[in-house]
C-alpha cells in the first residue's frame, strides 16, 4: 500500500479470520498488532457479560479490530479503484486501516460495561468519559512505548505527524463535522471529508465498525444477519452534497431543514459516501439488525442482570485493588483510565482476580461474583414501556440526570410499597433504549443516494418512498427492575407492587414472560 507509491513492494501477512476468510494486512498493521497494548484486546470480551448468557459469545475485541481494519481497507480501496478522481492515496488507505485497527484500544474490562456502567457510577460529577478517549491515549502510548514513531516515518511507510493526527481524528470524529462553518479537522482537508465516514460515521452510523460487529456477533450468537456489507462496499460511491444541503424532514408538513456546510456561504460541496437508490432496503436491514441485536443479546434482560452484578462487584472492589502506573504511581480501578500504563493492565482477568481472592476487603465483591458462577442471579421483577409523551417530557431535560433522579425515586417508592425491612439498594432500575442508532431519528434521513442514470448527483430519500421498511417508532425506552437481595421472600410481592407502580406512573407494563433465560445458555 503506502510502499507502492515509492516503488517498493510490501510483503503483507495473512490472517485466517472466521468471518472474512483470509485477510491480508499491511506490515505496519502487524507491527501494531505485535505490541502488548494491542494484544491486551485478546482478553476483553466483545459482548461483555453476554458470554454468561450465550455460550458462543466468546469472541474478543482483538479479532473485531482486525476485521474492522480489513473492511476499512477494502472500502477505501474500492472507492479508489472506482473513482480515481478522488485522489485517494495509498497513505490515506493505510491511515484508514490503522484507525480501524486501533479504534477499540481504549476498551476496559467487559467492553461497554466499563465505560457505560462502572465509570459513570464511580465518577459521578466528572466529565463524561468514553472508551474512544482512551483509544486515542492508548494509541499514543502504544506508538511511544514501542518506538514506532521512527518506524512510521521511514520508507516504505512514510507517515508524518499529520497522518497520526488524521488517524486519531478518525478514531473519534467530530459530531456534525460537515455542518460546521470551519472545517474541524487537521489531518485531511474538506475535499477528503468522506474518509472520515469509513471507520466511525457520525453522520448516519453506516460504517465498517458496524459491518464487522454485526457479522461477527451474529456468527457467535447464532443469530441471522440480514445485512450484506459486501454489497454495500460494491455499490458505494462518493458524491457531492452542496454546502447548503437539504435534509428530508421527518414531518412532511414541515419545511426541509438546511444546514450550512460552508465557511464562506458559497455552497462548497461536501463529499459523502453514498449508496444506490435501490439499496434502501439493504440499509434498513442493517439498522433492523442493530435493533434486533440489542433486543436479543446486548440488552437481553438476563445479560443486564449479570452485567449489573459485575458492575456492583467492581464498585465494591474499587477502593481495594491498586494498579501500578507510570513512575510507580498506584491507581484505583476507576482511576486507571487516567494513566495508560495502569490502564493497559486492566482486562477481563479482573473478574477472576476478585473471584479467587481470599482477602477480607474483597469479600463483598467476591460474593457477588460467586453468585454469578453459581447462577444465583439478580432476579427480574418486571419491565415497562415508557409512554411516548412521558419520554418526550423527560428528554427535554438533562437525560442522564433525569434518569438517575428517576431511578432513585422509583427505588424508594418500590421499597416503601413493600413495607418490609429492605433498602432501596435492594432494587436496580435500568433504562434499556432500543433504537436505530440515531436516537428517535431515521438514520436514512442523513443518508444520500445516487441513481444509475447519474452517479455524480446525491439526493436524500423521501420517507413516503419506503413505507414498508420504516418502523412506526425509531426509539423506545424500556424500564427494567431487578431484585438484588439473595432472600427472595419478598420477590413475588415486589412483582405485584411493580404492576401497581406502573399504573400509577403511566407506564405500560410489558408481557411478563416466564423465567425464560434464567438458566445458562437460554435466551
Amino acid at each position: 500500500m503506502a510502499g507502492s507509491e515509492s516503488g517498493n513492494e510490501i510483503q503483507r501477512k495473512v490472517f485466517n479470520d472466521p468471518i472474512h476468510g483470509h485477510v491480508e494486512l499491511h506490515p505496519l498493521l502487524v507491527k501494531i498488532i505485535d505490541t502488548p497494548q494491542f494484544q491486551r484486546l485478546r482478553n476483553i470480551k466483545q459482548l461483555g457479560g453476554g458470554y454468561f448468557v450465550y455460550p458462543g459469545a466468546c469472541h474478543n475485541r482483538f479479532e473485531h479490530s482486525i476485521g474492522v481494519a480489513h473492511l476499512a481497507g477494502e472500502l477505501a480501496k474500492a472507492l479508489k479503484s472506482r473513482q480515481p478522481e478522488l485522489n485517494i492515496t495509498d497513505r490515506d488507505i493505510l491511515c484508514v486501516q490503522i484507525a480501524g485497527l486501533c479504534h477499540d484500544l481504549g476498551h476496559g474490562p467487559f467492553s461497554h460495561l466499563f465505560d457505560g456502567m462502572f465509570i459513570p457510577e464511580t465518577c459521578k460529577g466528572q466529565k463524561r468519559w468514553k472508551h474512544e478517549d482512551a483509544s486515542i491515549e492508548m494509541f499514543d502510548h502504544l506508538v511511544e512505548s514501542n518506538n514506532l514513531t521512527e518506524v512510521m516515518r521511514m520508507k516504505p511507510y512514510s507517515l508524518d505527524e499529520n497522518d497520526e493526527i488524521f488517524i486519531k481524528e478518525m478514531i473519534k470524529p467530530v459530531e456534525n463535522a460537515s455542518a460546521q462553518a470551519e472545517w474541524p479537522y487537521k489531518g485531511r482537508r474538506r475535499d477528503k471529508s468522506f474518509l472520515y465516514e469509513i471507520v466511525s460515521n457520525k453522520r448516519n452510523g453506516i460504517d465498517v465498525d458496524k459491518f464487522d460487529y454485526f457479522a461477527r456477533d451474529c456468527h457467535h450468537l447464532g443469530i441471522q444477519n440480514n445485512f450484506d456489507h459486501w454489497r454495500f462496499i460494491k455499490l458505494a460511491r462518493v458524491c457531492e452534497a452542496q454546502g447548503e444541503k437539504q435534509i428530508c424532514s421527518r414531518d412532511e408538513e414541515k419545511k426541509p431543514v438546511k444546514r450550512s456546510c460552508s465557511s464562506d456561504n458559497d455552497e462548497k460541496p461536501v463529499k459523502q459516501i453514498c449508496s444506490r437508490d435501490k439499496e434502501v432496503g439493504n440499509l434498513y436491514n442493517m439498522f433492523h439488525t442493530r435493533n434486533y441485536l440489542h433486543r436479543r443479546a446486548y440488552q437481553h434482560r438476563v445479560n443486564d442482570s449479570i452485567q449489573i452484578m459485575i458492575k456492583d462487584a467492581f464498585m465494591k472492589a474499587d477502593d481495594h485493588i491498586k494498579i501500578r502506573g507510570s513512575n510507580g504511581k498506584m491507581f484505583k480501578l476507576s482511576e486507571a483510565k487516567n494513566n495508560m500504563e495502569a490502564y493497559s493492565k486492566l482486562t477481563d482477568h479482573l473478574f477472576e482476580h476478585i473471584l479467587y481472592s481470599d482477602t477480607e476487603d474483597l469479600k463483598e465483591a467476591r460474593e457477588i461474583l460467586q453468585r454469578i458462577v453459581s447462577r444465583k442471579l439478580y432476579k427480574f421483577v418486571g419491565e415497562a414501556l415508557e409512554e411516548e409523551e412521558e419520554e418526550k417530557k423527560r428528554k427535554k431535560k438533562s437525560v442522564k440526570k433525569e434518569q438517575q433522579d428517576a431511578k432513585d425515586t422509583w427505588k424508594k417508592e418500590l421499597t416503601e410499597a413493600l413495607k418490609a425491612k429492605i433498602s432501596p439498594d435492594d432494587f436496580e432500575v435500568v433504562f434499556a433504549t432500543f433504537d436505530y442508532g440515531m436516537k428517535n431519528e431515521d438514520p436514512l434521513a442523513e443518508t444520500y443516494f445516487y441513481k444509475k442514470e447519474d452517479v455524480t448527483k446525491a439526493y436524500p430519500i423521501n420517507k413516503s418512498q419506503v413505507p414498508r421498511y420504516r418502523p412506526e417508532r425509531f426509539s423506545e425506552n424500556v424500564i427494567r427492575v431487578y431484585w438484588k437481595n439473595i432472600d427472595e421472600t419478598n420477590l413475588e410481592t415486589a412483582k405485584d407492587k411493580f404492576r401497581g407502580w406502573c399504573r400509577s406512573n403511566r407506564f405500560q407494563e410489558l408481557r411478563d414472560l416466564d423465567d425464560e433465560g434464567q438458566n445458562q445458555g437460554q435466551n
